[in-house]
């Protein structure tokens, strides 16, 4: 078992591509001792961690990488196993994938770390691992990435029609015409866009078609549910379908039609378990919310607007509900997972639909007017749908999804 480990690392570099690259692959660096990898099921963990070691490690001698998952690790711990290709192989640098599923990863993480000073971890794990509350207090040890799944830009990259460095969101609202002559230039960018929105987060679109890639989309979220939810969170297996159902629910409602009280009532269940499964939900990757930019005691009200996680989501459930997506959940949804996988927060607003701390957005079609959003003391723009060029106060949709 030990030298199947072996040869299943030395194949899967074998056949590991590198023509193609994840936003994140340039940001990535070994400097830290302790080195996390999360995001959520599908967005492409693992091709990332064996890209960095096909290409940082071309001679493989003092590099191993193995999935904590194997069934090796149902009878050897992870320390003893670490400790002896250190000891006789002379091993210092480990790639540990799925780390989520060795229990008590992260007391044996700190052990190797604490008594191997000359040994470098990189680790991945699902987006419910919660380092920072952790017994053991990895986050001040770990230097931590989170990988999101792709955005527009890295979508045309992928499927090699043009590749495009990423505009900053502060040089986009300073001058939104400033890419007018360069992307409105990319042929039937209408039809890219929209096929992103229906398949083009996860990197995995490549591999079958539309409806057989919808049915991998809803094995990751049953995975997602019934393995990562269920052990992690250690709940009853009667409770997790209700998880399906929040989902379900969910895409197939307008933007802002959510309520946690009517949610509970429908499932019978209390408001205080219906807050509480989105926030797992959320923190695994299968949803967003969004609350109302405030300060203060403020804060601790309940979200404005909850939305799947992303758009790729949305064309997966609601295909297999039957069920129409609505044009305008999509728009919006884009528009905030493009901003937040960017790392920039986004609230919602009272007077336009979202702002950030300095601008205030309208989200709509090509005909979408400004008058609601002209009184905004901030910044403010009309992002609108079916349009290729900026003008400085109307910015097409598609271009929020170059930011990443």
């Amino acid at each position: 078992m030990f030298d199947s480990l072996k040869a299943t690392f030395r194949r899967l570099i074998a056949d590991q591509q590198m023509d193609t690259f994840r936003y994140l692959s340039t940001q990535f660096s070994l400097d830290n001792r302790l080195i996390g990898l999360i995001g959520a099921r599908g967005v492409g963990k693992t091709t990332l961690l064996l890209q960095i070691i096909k290409q940082q490690f071309p001679s493989l001698e003092r590099v191993f990488y193995f999935s904590a998952d194997h069934i090796y690790f149902n009878s050897n711990t992870l320390y003893q196993f670490i400790e002896y290709l250190y000891d006789y192989d002379g091993i210092n640098v480990f790639f540990v994938d799925e780390i989520h599923k060795y229990q008590n990863w992260d007391q044996e993480i700190k052990n190797i770390y604490d008594g191997f000073p000359e040994i470098k971890i990189v680790f991945s794990g699902s987006s419910s691992l919660d380092l920072v509350k952790g017994s053991y207090d990895l986050s001040r040890r770990a230097q931590l990435y989170t990988l999101h799944g792709l955005s527009f830009r890295e979508y045309l990259y992928f499927k090699k029609y043009n590749h495009f460095e990423p505009i900053k969101l502060i040089d986009l609202l300073a001058d939104p015409t400033c890419c007018n002559d360069l992307l409105s230039s990319i042929p039937m960018i209408k039809r890219h866009f929209k096929e992103y929105l229906d398949y083009g987060y996860y990197p995995f679109f490549l591999e079958s078609d539309q409806l057989v890639f919808y049915e991998k989309i809803l094995r990751v979220i049953d995975k997602t549910i019934y393995e990562d939810i269920a052990e992690f969170y250690k709940l009853k297996t009667q409770n997790l379908p209700i998880f399906k159902k929040i989902l379900n629910f969910l895409s197939t409602i307008e933007p802002g039609a959510f309520s946690h009280h009517n949610l509970a009532k429908n499932l019978g269940i209390d408001d205080k378990t219906v807050v509480h499964y989105i926030s797992i939900l959320e923190a695994t990757g299968l949803l967003r919310t969004i609350y109302p930019y405030a300060t203060g005691n403020r804060l601790l009200v309940k979200p404005e607007k909850v939305f799947l996680n992303n758009t790729t989501l949305c064309g997966a459930i609601n295909s297999a509900l039957g069920s129409n997506i609505s044009i305008g959940y999509l728009r919006e949804l884009f528009f905030i997972q493009s901003l937040e996988n960017a790392g920039q927060p986004v609230f919602y607003s009272s007077i336009g639909d979202y702002q950030t701390p300095d601008c205030v957005f309208e989200i709509g079609g090509k005909n979408k007017g400004s008058k609601q959003i002209k009184m905004a003391a901030k910044n403010n723009f009309v992002v609108k749908d079916d349009i290729l060029i900026a003008t400085k106060t109307e910015i097409p949709l598609y271009l929020f999804g170059f930011l990443y």
